[in-house]
């Protein structure tokens, strides 16, 4: 017999017949406390009854660790949670899945690794297994498939220093920040360097006299005894990083290590200077005392011995890998140190001015070490720039270094100032071997005494003497690696301790032993044949930087114990373990912490569903729980402590799981099963008013959401929830509804919506929920009435309607027009056609446009009051938290007024309204911004230029799209993320535009638009009744100032967009026919309606929609963009006007439309015969439009339609459509020089007829003509330096029309060159001058430049806490 959890996470006996039937849980753990074994895995297969503490031995004896030592977390991303190794709580109860892999990580306890089991100390007594097996893997072998895993496992939310191995070598890794790999080098080369390490030790840092945070010193202080005393595996640079000034996006950018050195150096030498103490007084000099040596920059000449001097610092030595352009590479660092102290000889053009000669003599240059610092850094300069490819490179030749260095060859033993010498403040050449650095000053005491090192004890100065070349003899330890390309890399550390003399490799977190094998691999160099790489992206792994320490007993310095530290880093020694304690604590409080997200229907805040996170320890109990989620949820004062509760709870369903009866006092961890950082599920908390008794709810009871509708009012209560059984029968259902809702079950009819407009009347009475299709969350709607309606079938009923329009109705906000409705006479005499003149006389000339608007608000209220007999109006808003729509005011079916007589009404409402507003304004309104020119209202007038691409209007051209993307505030802007995906995807398509597209829109069948009225001119409203209510309404946000109304719509979203205008006539005052739509999408983009035949299906709640005056397209009306085309401007594309075209209308007709329009609002002054319309392609200009030429019988034509306006120089040569107009331009090779572009027009598509017109208007002769088509789109720019050698230069073919021309169509470019003109000769400079120029025109128009790598961001320290940023930078 064995006890199994149920549903309710009760034990209950479960008989198994058989052991072996009983499932297996398959358990694969990841070792993340050695590097040697973070890659492998332990894989177990045990029984599900197996308790946790089972599992802990058993992984113990496979580990070979002590039980005990070491902790289980789950493997999954995001659930880090530890197992409890001294629980008995079985493997399933646990959260263990049997029958699927479970993922664990064995990690540190406390901290600290665990301890390796001896032969006497194993576990396997313990355990019952077998010592002598050595296979991973406990219990029988799983089915195939089931063993392994496909990938490495990470966890984002685990520290580095939690899974990544401790060294065993007992010295501690850096974290990598994230490309902090240069810093980390550094860092641990100076922690490993004893005499830096032991000076910075001794400087005591005062709190009072500057922030801690910003003190380099002091962090490098803290970190260097971290690296000394922690027992953690790795420790974070975070704060040493900050102490720089820098921010988080610092740890991102890749630097090189000997530049982070020459800053870093410079910012400890500024930072102890001001802070100099007194006892200590060579700390302020400590870098110039242990890194800084001397040489000697000298020109002497050859004729009288002459030498001009001068002296540098230097705190490296830069190293030429392979001078500059030899083939060979110097083969050792020996080699290459010859070289750099090897003088040059300056003779013939480059001949010195020598001072005492008083002529240009030959002369030679060089460089002199003077002496050497104590700690020699050597920096092999492997990154270069290669001329060819003008891309940075890495050098990855072989060159070798030694483990000990004799720098007595290269000291310069003479002395400083000779008979023959002098001092030259003006070196007669220039100082090119000069390796001084420019943060260091080079001003020097009158004691320039030579001096190859100083010890930090107290020197005396008969110490301080030249030493013999044989004493300088410097020792390697050090040795900063950089693994990659000049393009990116990794760098670690190589460093020897001075302690045991061992080879330690520290890279980031890991550090282990190497060997001087591995050292040596550090040369670089390729096994094979080639010596080096020229690639910008070749990849090796070599030496980098090199430091030395000179060989001298008497002055090489230990690393001081911790006994030995002085009293300041005892105290701070303290502090730091205290500060570690107390993460420790945290981590194992946070390890025991579950966190679940939590809810809460807070009864104040607007019934509103609150969201937060719990956070509670896994042994705290569920009565201490609900007491922290009380306070969480802020209930204080609101809701007695007594009367809230914690249950199971699902969001997604909105679904009571269960709650938790009886178990008080059970602690958290084993209610939610377990600690971890997600669950399936959350929890609620609960209220209830003081004399109400909460619900218990079990496992397997499903909620239901009842809404009670009321026939008589036309309403729908807010939901009652209640819960079910799946089994239950609907009969039963209804009296569990009746009990909650105080109806009558025998007259109940229940409606159940399964999905959103799927609605199912439950009318069979023994029939299960199950059956019927509930879930866990379900809505239903329930009347109960005496009323006829139930005889009537459920989709005749008037139940059904209300439902219907209930799921169908939405919420509308929608801004009226700023102006004031009928603008002037003038508009409506244009508008209104010859339908009806505008009205002069006045009404009442003291009622202003606002007054009149006011009244006809209250008009239309009491229109629709008067057609909602019985209705209320208590309910008219949407709930707040639900997606239900309440008490919607409706008239009943039986009251609806026909269509005809509410547009009677409604018209003569519109009229009266019309003439009172011309009078109360005058009949001279006008608005600058709505003054309309002409009888045509353009967009490019509502709203200054609104132009959209083609592309963009290729995706506009949907069935919910206008003809117009705006902004709602000013100029152009582009079709933006924001859009409703399903509006702008919808798009309906007519046959007529298969397999055929004329622009980037394709033609269509209609307009894009239908017009509100039919043939005869009589109105297309609905012949049904569809819901429409609208009010006032004042936006919140203030965006309705300057007089702009706004009115909220209750609509159903079935009803066409022209019966949608109808019904908005009465508010915005004018006739739907003047007035266009426009939805407002996100960043307040504007995108007009105009296809009246749709409906507002693609519309959802709280959309908002603004409401411009403007004449509507008629049928068979199209918006269309003009461009004018500009072949031989910079921006050949230049938007003017926005217009309309018609069907039927011919290209000359439309041109005489748009002549008042250019000259009116671009001021272009055009003769009809003087410009030509074009197709546009994208920005391609395509086929010329002829004057006879009819839209929509010879030109497609569609919605968001585009044209090229082109002016012409002369009278149009295009006269036929057999002809060929190609754009030509001429490419001069002897001025490298791209001439201006002229049209040729071709009778055929002959190649030779191309090439005669060609000739004749260039001179080149026929037979010296070459020709090569351009790519790309117009104008096809292409770089002068490019063009010669890259395009197809005289096609082998007779046609254009063929390939690999394809010219077919009017408006393609075609390059043109004399054969025999040689490119322009040009040095260096001017070709390097001319590629800039090149690029910076290319750039400009938008087209292809060339490769330019990404620009590196300095490198800086910030002494004062942080760099000062510009409040206007991006």
């Amino acid at each position: 017999m064995e006890m199994v959890p149920s549903e309710e996470n009760q034990l209950v006996p479960k008989e198994i017949e058989n052991a072996s039937e009983e499932p297996r849980v398959l358990c694969i753990v990841q070792d993340t406390t050695n590097a040697k074994t973070v890659n492998e895995r332990l894989t177990l297969n045990l029984p599900a009854s197996t308790t946790l503490s089972k599992l802990f031995e058993d992984v113990a004896h496979k580990a070979s660790y002590v039980n005990g030592t070491f902790d289980l977390a789950w493997g999954k991303t995001g659930d880090m949670g530890s197992l409890d190794p001294s629980s008995e709580m079985s493997l399933t109860e646990s959260g263990f899945e049997p029958g699927k892999r479970n993922f664990l990580q064995l990690t540190d306890k406390d901290g600290e690794q665990p301890q390796i089991a001896s032969d006497e100390s194993g576990t396997a007594g313990s355990s019952g297994l077998d010592d002598s097996s050595q296979e991973r893997f406990i219990g029988p072998l799983p089915r195939d498939g089931t063993v392994g895993c496909s990938s490495d496992y990470s966890s984002p939310s685990y520290s580095y220093s939690s899974i990544l191995n401790k060294s065993d070598t007992g010295y501690v890794g850096l974290v990598n920040q994230a490309m902090t790999c240069y810093l980390n080098s550094l860092l641990q080369t100076l922690f490993m360097t004893p005499e830096f390490r032991n000076a910075l030790y001794n400087w005591e840092f005062e709190e009072s006299e500057e922030d801690p945070v910003t003190s380099i010193p002091y962090q490098l202080q803290r970190l260097f005894l971290l690296l000394q005393t922690s027992k953690k595996r790795a420790i974070e640079t975070t704060d040493v990083t900050r102490s720089f000034g820098w921010d988080s996006s610092e740890a991102w950018q890749q630097h090189d290590v000997q530049e982070l050195c020459r800053v870093m150096f410079d910012a400890l030498e500024q930072k102890w200077k001001q802070t100099e103490q007194q006892f200590s007084p060579l700390t302020a000099d400590l870098i110039n005392q242990l890194y800084q040596g001397k040489l000697k920059d000298y020109v002497r000449c050859l004729e009288c011995g002459y030498e001009s001097w001068r002296i540098d610092t230097y705190l490296d030595i830069p190293l030429v890998i392979r001078p500059f352009a030899a083939s060979q590479a110097y083969g050792s660092v020996e080699e290459a140190l010859q070289a750099f102290v090897q003088p040059e000889t300056l003779d013939g053009a480059n001949q010195y001015f020598c001072e005492r000669c008083k002529k240009k003599c030959d002369a030679r240059k060089g460089l002199r070490f003077l002496h050497f610092p104590y700690l020699l850094t050597l920096q092999l300069k492997r990154f270069d720039f290669d001329y060819t490819t003008m891309h940075r490179i890495k050098l990855n030749d072989r060159m070798s270094f030694p483990e000990e260095l004799d720098m007595g060859p290269f000291i310069d033993v003479e002395d400083e100032k000779s008979p023959q010498t002098e001092s030259c403040t003006d070196s007669g050449a220039e100082n090119e071997g000069s390796c001084h650095s420019d943060q260091m000053s080079n001003d020097f005491s009158a004691d320039d005494g030579v001096d190859e090192g100083i010890c930090l004890d107290s020197a005396s100065s008969t110490e301080r003497v030249l030493k013999p070349k044989s004493s300088l003899t410097f020792e390697l330890f050090s040795v900063m690696v950089h693994s990659g390309s000049a393009a990116g890399g990794h760098y670690y550390a190589c460093i020897k301790s001075f302690s045991d003399g061992q080879w330690y490799s520290f890279n980031d977190q890991h550090v282990s032993k190497i060997t001087q094998e591995d050292i040596r691999k550090t040369y670089g160099g390729s096994s094979g044949s080639r010596g080096y790489y020229s690639s910008a992206f070749a990849s090796s792994t070599n030496a980098y930087m090199l430091i030395y320490r000179l060989k001298d007993p008497s002055r090489n310095a230990k690393y001081l114990d911790c006994d030995d530290f002085p009293e300041h880093i005892k105290h701070l020694v303290q502090r730091e373990k205290e500060s570690e304690e107390q993460e420790k604590r945290q981590r194992e409080i946070e390890r025991n912490t579950c966190k679940i997200k939590l809810f809460c229907m807070h009864p104040v805040k607007m019934m509103a569903m609150m969201e937060n996170k719990l956070e509670v320890h896994k042994d705290k109990t569920l009565r201490e729980a609900t007491e922290m989620a009380y306070k969480l949820m802020e209930l204080d004062g609101v809701v007695p402590l007594d009367c809230c509760r914690l249950v199971k709870y699902d969001e997604f369903h909105e679904y009571l799981e269960r709650s938790y009866e009886g178990e008080d006092d059970t602690p958290m961890g084993l209610l939610l099963g377990g600690v971890k950082s997600s669950y399936m599920f959350d929890l609620l908390l609960e209220t209830r008013r003081a004399e109400q008794v909460f619900q218990p709810y079990k496992p397997g009871e499903v909620m239901v959401k009842v809404h009670v509708v009321d026939l008589k009012t036309d309403t729908i209560a807010p939901p009652v929830s209640i819960r079910a059984y799946l089994n239950q029968s609907i009969t039963e259902f209804k009296q569990l509804i009746a009990q909650a809702t105080e109806l009558s079950a025998e007259t109940m009819r229940v409606v159940l919506e399964r999905c959103y407009n799927d609605l199912r009347l439950l009318y069979v009475p023994n029939k299960t929920l199950k059956a019927e299709g509930f879930f866990r969350s379900n809505k239903v709607f329930v009347e109960s009435s005496e009323s006829p309606d139930h005889q009537v079938t459920f989709t005749d009923s008037l139940l059904w309607k209300l439902l219907d329009r209930h799921g169908n109705t939405i919420r509308l906000f929608v801004s009226l027009p700023v102006q004031s409705p009928g603008t002037n006479r003038t508009i409506c005499q244009k508008v209104g056609g010859d339908t009806e003149e505008c009205s002069e006389g006045s009404k009442d000339n003291r009622n202003s446009v606002e007054a009149i608007l006011e009244e006809s608000t209250e008009k239309l209220k009491n229109l629709s009051l008067q057609q909602q007999q019985g209705s209320s109006t208590s309910d008219s808003q949407k709930s707040s938290d639900t997606s239900d729509f309440e008490h919607i005011e409706s008239p009943s079916p039986s009251q609806e007024p026909d269509s005809s007589s509410v547009s009677a009404v409604v018209a003569v409402d519109n009229r009266e309204l019309e003439n009172r507003i011309r009078a109360a304004s005058g009949g001279a309104y006008s608005d600058p911004e709505t003054q309309f020119p002409g009888e045509e209202r353009s967009d490019s007038e509502v709203n200054n230029d609104r132009s959209t691409s083609s592309v963009d209007s290729d995706i506009l051209s949907s069935s919910h799209s206008s003809d117009t993307l705006c902004n709602a505030d000013s100029g152009p802007i582009q079709l933006a993320n924001g859009l409703d995906s399903h509006s702008i995807t919808s798009s309906r398509r007519s046959k007529a535009n298969e397999g055929k597209k004329e622009t980037w829109d394709t033609a269509e069948e209609d307009s894009g638009t239908d017009s509100e009225y039919d043939e005869n001119g009589k109105s297309k409203a609905e012949s049904y009744y569809l819901y429409f209510r609208a009010e006032p309404y004042a936006q919140e946000d203030g965006s309705g100032e300057g007089g702009q109304k706004c009115v909220l719509v209750h609509v159903d979203k079935r009803i066409t967009l022209s019966a949608f205008k109808q019904n908005l006539e009465p508010f915005v005052g004018v006739t739907s026919t003047q007035f266009k739509v426009f939805r407002v999408y996100a960043n307040n983009q504007e995108f007009e309606s105009v296809r009246l035949n749709e409906t507002l299906s693609s519309f959802s709640d709280d959309n908002k929609i603004t409401i411009r005056l403007g004449r509507a397209l008629k049928k068979g009306e199209y918006r269309v963009k003009v461009y004018q085309l500009l072949v031989n401007d910079t921006e050949p594309c230049k938007f003017l006007v926005d217009t309309v075209f018609a069907k039927g209308m011919t290209v000359k007709q439309s041109k005489e439309e748009l002549m008042p329009q250019l000259k009116d609002q671009c001021k272009l002054d055009l003769n009809i015969d003087k410009f030509r319309l074009r197709k546009k392609t994208w920005k391609n200009p395509g086929t010329v439009f002829l004057d006879y030429h009819v839209y929509e019988e010879d030109i497609n034509i569609s919605s968001n339609w585009e044209v090229f306006l082109e002016v012409l120089d002369g009278p149009e040569k295009m006269k036929s459509m057999s002809q060929l107009a190609v754009l030509t331009r001429r490419w001069t090779p002897a001025q490298m020089k791209l001439e201006p572009f002229q049209e040729v027009v071709l009778e055929s598509s002959s190649v030779e007829e191309l090439k005669e017109k060609l000739s004749e208007i260039s001179g080149i002769p026929l037979e010296n003509l070459e020709f090569a088509k351009g790519r790309g789109t117009f104008p096809c720019d292409i770089s002068v330096l490019e063009i010669h050698q890259d395009l197809d230069w005289n096609p082998k073919v007779s046609t254009l029309n063929v390939w690999p021309l394809y010219i077919c169509d009017d408006g393609a470019v075609v390059f043109y060159r004399d054969s025999t003109e040689e490119p322009m000769e040009q040095s260096e400079d001017e070709r390097n001058e001319l590629m800039k120029k090149e690029s910076s025109r290319l750039l400009k128009t938008g087209h292809r430049v060339s490769y330019s790598p990404r620009k590196e961001k300095a490198l800086k320290i910030y002494l004062d806490g942080g760099p000062v940023k510009d409040p206007g930078q991006d």
